[in-house]
């Protein structure tokens, strides 16, 4: 083999996913099409389980330091309908960057190179052939076209993915309905004021009332994005123009915006779809790739850093030859339900934006529904991914309510110091949390120690949220301990755990 693996796509997601390999000890090479970055972004910002994911890599801080010098405000909605986070929802707030995705996209990109990746720019997949124990992948390059054989290939490389179409992965959903142009410009001077846009006669406009959305960026750049329906026969790969954009704003306002500079002109559209399956042999899809669906509050990029950070693991415990039985198929038993929520809550946000008096009905409806605290906690945790529990093997009655959970962030005191959760994954490895006070359940995970880390700490908080927790690679409780369980039964459950989720032990203790 010439490489562990090969990611097509030099995207976040790419990156993330080869940031992952990388503390795995798995040697990817990532092929981006592209010469350099574009330097333009379609996300602003990045929330929810994302923002706790760079937590738990440690990179956090270094994205704070980075966030955009326009504060920006996180307007949490649904479907266009603001949502009061006060009280417990604040913290909703608070899991929030404001960094826009070229800087996400150099800042993972910087990491990876930090932990010896190789990125190849200007490289492109013309051709892709599994055979045997890996793939050989084709790849049109500055010099020529040169083949590159891999164990396995990922699919990082968007909702046009040649990945997922070379390998002949279906792609159904829904086509586009609505056409939405993008654009990121400077406007003449006077033509906002205190978050309204004005418009000639004096006339106000409130910033995403009127038709168009209209997003301040800082240094004077706005944000303009328009909808209409999408028109027949459109081509969607013609250059976009400034003319076309005014056109689409004066549908909605009845004049032209005072555009002084254009930045960045661009199209997106309502399309939803979702691969048939994110996993066909050698070949994975992670991502836009496995997934599309209309923007509605952003939930693309962090679903596909969820996405990465699912597969990470798995993968390197393949390419390392430690991997239980059916470990790497979990990466779309447990994604592909995600991504499918995350397409049933942006199509529905859709149909709630839609400027038609029968929906306008349907709207009111859903705005008193989430005054209710009870659906606003169920709508904020979907749209933050907080609500996520996956699949694990237990026994009948095991019940725990953090199994299948992210792990809760809290915080403890170890030998080496005070820590917190997060903290503990820097690693990307497993973790053993053991609040006992005891030894025997690091001995009942050492045989697994070079896939584990076993840390013996104790826990202020009251009441503790578990005796002790297996915690995989990507943040999930994999197995709890429960107060008063009897030892034998606790243990017992512990060695299922770790062989379901890090394979065979190392000796023969693991079966004392």
């Amino acid at each position: 083999m010439n490489v562990d693996v090969v990611i097509v796509g030099g995207g976040p997601t790419g990156l993330m996913l080869a940031c992952e390999l990388r503390l795995a000890g798995v040697r990817p090479v990532v092929l981006e099409r592209l010469p350099e970055p574009t330097g333009l972004s379609k996300a602003l910002g990045l929330g929810g389980r994302a923002v706790e994911i760079l937590d738990h890599r440690g990179l956090l801080e270094r994205f704070r330091a980075e966030q955009s010098a326009a504060e920006m405000t996180r307007f949490v909605h649904f479907g266009g309908i603001p949502l009061a986070l006060g009280g417990d929802h604040a913290r909703v707030s608070r899991r929030f960057l404001s960094i826009h995705q070229a800087r996400i996209e150099a800042l993972l990109e910087e990491r990876a190179r930090e932990l010896t990746t190789e990125i190849r720019r200007g490289h492109e997949l013309i051709a892709l052939d599994q055979e045997g124990e890996g793939a050989t992948v084709t790849v049109r390059g500055p010099d020529g076209d040169y083949p590159l054989r891999a164990r396995f290939v990922v699919g990082c490389d968007g909702g046009r993915s040649a990945v997922r179409k070379l390998a002949g992965i279906g792609f159904p959903g829904l086509p586009p309905s609505r056409l939405l142009r993008l654009a990121d410009v400077t406007l003449a001077e006077g033509a906002t004021e205190d978050g309204h846009l004005v418009l000639s006669g004096g006339r106000r406009v409130r910033f995403g009332l009127g038709g168009i959305a209209l997003v301040p960026l800082g240094a004077g750049v706005f944000r303009v994005v328009t909808s209409e329906p999408y028109p027949p026969d459109f081509d969607r790969d013609a250059p976009m123009t400034l003319d076309e954009l005014q056109a689409s704003v004066r549908a909605a306002l009845g004049e032209d915006l005072p555009v002084r500079e254009v930045r960045w002109l661009s199209r997106f559209t309502d399309a939803s779809r979702q691969a048939d399956t994110y996993r066909a042999g050698r070949v994975l899809l992670v991502g836009d790739a496995a997934h599309i669906h209309l923007p509605a509050g952003g939930p693309g990029l962090t679903t596909g850093l969820q996405d990465a950070v699912n597969l990470g693991w798995k993968l390197a415990a393949e390419v390392h030859g430690w991997a239980p039985p059916g470990l790497l198929d979990t990466y779309h038993a447990e994604r592909h339900p995600e991504g499918k929520r995350v397409i049933m809550h942006t199509r529905a946000q859709g149909a709630l934006m839609m400027r038609d008096e029968r929906v306008a009905a349907l709207r009111e409806l859903v705005a008193e529904l989430l005054k209710h605290e009870q659906s606003l906690r169920y709508v904020v945790e979907m749209l933050d991914a907080a609500d996520v529990r996956y699949e694990m093997p237990a026994e009948p009655g095991e019940q725990h309510p953090l199994l299948g959970r992210w792990a809760p962030d809290i915080s403890v005191m170890t030998q080496k110091g005070e820590t917190r959760v997060a903290q503990l994954m820097h690693g990307a490895r497993g973790v053993l949390l053991d609040l006992t006070g005891g030894a025997a359940l690091g001995g009942v995970a050492a045989p697994w120690g070079d896939r584990v880390d076993v840390v013996s700490a104790r826990c202020a908080a009251q009441p503790r949220p578990a005796e002790a927790l297996l915690i995989r690679p990507d943040g999930y409780v994999a197995w709890a301990a429960a107060a008063g369980e009897p030892e034998a039964s606790a243990h017992r459950r512990l060695r299922r755990a770790l062989a379901a989720w890090f394979g065979a032990a190392c000796g023969s203790s693991a079966a004392a």
